[in-house]
């Protein structure tokens, strides 16, 4: 599984955040990060982990009936954010060369991104960078009609019975390894995928912008036109 990309990387990891909300700029915090690691020889590696409330008192009710996490839960279960972060950094280092894969990766890579560097922790930030990015969601868009959730994937590749749905990050990172199978399977071009964001023409590109990623332009009918990367090198 995944050979092509097993070409460049040593290994991938599917990652997923539950967070209080949309900005991390303001009191927004993840408070839970999964993740599943995945080497050359199909060796796989979890974690997951909730981290304590520290910017705000109370979870908000609409986050609690989404994911099923309470604000006692993460009173009783969840971790420090550095001992969090530092324990999914240790993943990317643990086995080289790291392609980092999420639905709707510039959502959760600008949590991670300002956790790390609320932190301060300069290492963290190099190992960050260093890894390469795949948006599934990016791809999805150019593979399917709108919707393009995670859970709309899984319906569309019928993967019902396979996986669950459940907006646990860990579940959700479970998924996600099933969806991206079938993409791979489905056209063996993921690998030019990387480090290429599409965004909403609508609403244009994340102000919090990773420097090696390319943004480009997708509409919501993507899907009916040329692959996102063959717009890129001819110049539309």
């Amino acid at each position: 599984m995944f050979e092509k990309i097993f070409e460049k990387y040593n290994q991938i990891i599917f990652f997923d955040t539950e967070t209080t909300g949309f900005h991390p700029e303001r009191l927004d915090q993840i408070i839970e990060l999964s993740a599943i690691s995945i080497d050359k020889t199909a060796r796989q590696q979890e974690m997951d982990e909730f981290i304590k409330l520290f910017r705000v008192q109370e979870l908000p009710q609409q986050i609690t009936e989404l994911t099923g996490i309470s604000s006692d839960t993460l009173s009783a279960q969840g971790k420090d954010e550095f001992a969090v972060l530092n324990k999914f950094i240790d993943m990317i280092q643990g086995n080289g060369k790291a392609l980092l894969i999420a639905h709707n990766a510039q959502f959760d890579l600008k949590f991670m991104a300002y956790a790390i560097h609320r932190n301060k922790n300069k290492e963290w930030m190099q190992v960050f960078n260093d890894c390469d990015y795949l948006d599934t969601l990016t791809v999805y868009k150019d593979r399917r009609q709108y919707p393009h959730r995670l859970e709309s994937a899984i319906v569309q590749y019928h993967l019902i019975n396979k996986v669950k749905n459940s907006h646990r990050a860990i579940d959700d990172c479970r998924a996600l390894i099933e969806v991206t199978r079938c993409m791979y399977e489905e056209r063996e071009d993921l690998d030019r995928y990387v480090n290429l964001f599409g965004f909403n023409p609508r609403y244009g590109p994340d102000e919090k912008k990773l420097k090696k990623v390319t943004y480009v332009s997708q509409s919501m009918d993507a899907y009916l036109g040329r692959p996102l990367y063959e717009t890129i090198k001819k110049g539309v």
